[in-house]
């Protein structure tokens, strides 16, 4: 195919060179000055999770941004939702370098200018770049082979040199996955001590469930709990211990008898 008329590649502008006034709203778009408005809710508490999911899981030697214009060609300037560079500048022009992840928030009714802005992106050399739809609460990848969108599954991970570890595709639309996916990134890039201070965060959280789950049984089953049954519960540091206490409140005679105050626990007898 005869490319020696395509204008971006006779004439190249780097990502940094501006056609769009930065600091403003204003985008360009094969030369069509568009206007970028500012979102509501759930569209902007998407962007909001997206950014804190993606920034978590930057591997070393990259960085993320929000809003940063990209100059696909000649006449096309604008900004990704999310996007993950290298963070060292170009050897050549001693500015930034080209984006190599792209994420674009969108809803289904307005499609056709994240379907645009990827095929710019891609023609420009990003390697991926992926759509959250607002509605549906899908991830969507784009395709070069079908030039169109492939849907990602809810259970799909995104694998990628830029990131620390998988990144799960549900992160973005669930308060719950994204905590625990951040926390395993944070986790895996940390020093030792801040590792280790996460993971006895992490403990802590696990033995304060298990505790309450333990008094709770009991509290359904309307066993009285003395102030000394709650006082081991809430002392003891082992996991598997509280485990145990679990399975005998379930159906002990007594708070006392569940948590085995007159000796160790007889697991013959629990397991009987």
């Amino acid at each position: 195919m005869d490319d020696s008329n395509d204008p971006l590649l006779t004439r190249s502008p780097h990502v940094d060179e501006r056609l769009a006034p930065p600091e403003t709203r204003v985008e360009y778009l094969h030369g069509q000055r568009l206007i970028v408005a500012p979102a509501d809710e759930p569209h902007a508490t998407l962007h909001c999770d997206l950014a804190h999911v993606v920034r978590a899981h930057v591997a070393p030697g990259y960085t993320a941004a929000l809003d940063m214009l990209t100059r696909t060609s000649a006449d096309s300037d604008f900004a990704a939702d999310t996007s993950v560079f290298p963070a060292a500048p170009d050897p050549e022009t001693g500015g930034r370098r080209l984006e190599e992840i792209a994420f674009e928030v969108a809803s289904e009714q307005a499609m056709s200018v994240p379907t645009t802005k990827a095929r710019e992106l891609v023609r420009r050399g990003v390697r991926r770049v992926f759509c959250l739809v607002v509605e549906q609460q899908l991830t969507l990848e784009w395709s070069r082979e079908n030039d169109d969108w492939a849907r990602l599954p809810e259970d799909a991970v995104i694998e990628d040199r830029c990131l620390v570890r998988p990144l799960p595709v549900r992160a973005s639309f669930d308060a719950a996955s994204a905590d625990e996916a951040v926390f395993e990134a944070i986790l895996l890039k940390a020093s030792a001590p801040i590792k280790q201070a996460l993971t006895d965060a992490r403990l802590a959280r696990e033995l304060a469930r298990a505790r309450k789950t333990v008094l709770a049984t009991l509290e359904v089953r309307d066993l009285e709990i003395p102030d000394l049954v709650r006082v081991e519960v809430h002392r003891c540091t082992d996991i598997a211990q509280l485990d145990r206490w679990l399975r005998r409140a379930i159906t002990a005679t007594s708070a006392v008898e569940a948590i085995d105050l007159g000796g160790p626990v007889n697991d013959t007898e629990e397991n009987g």
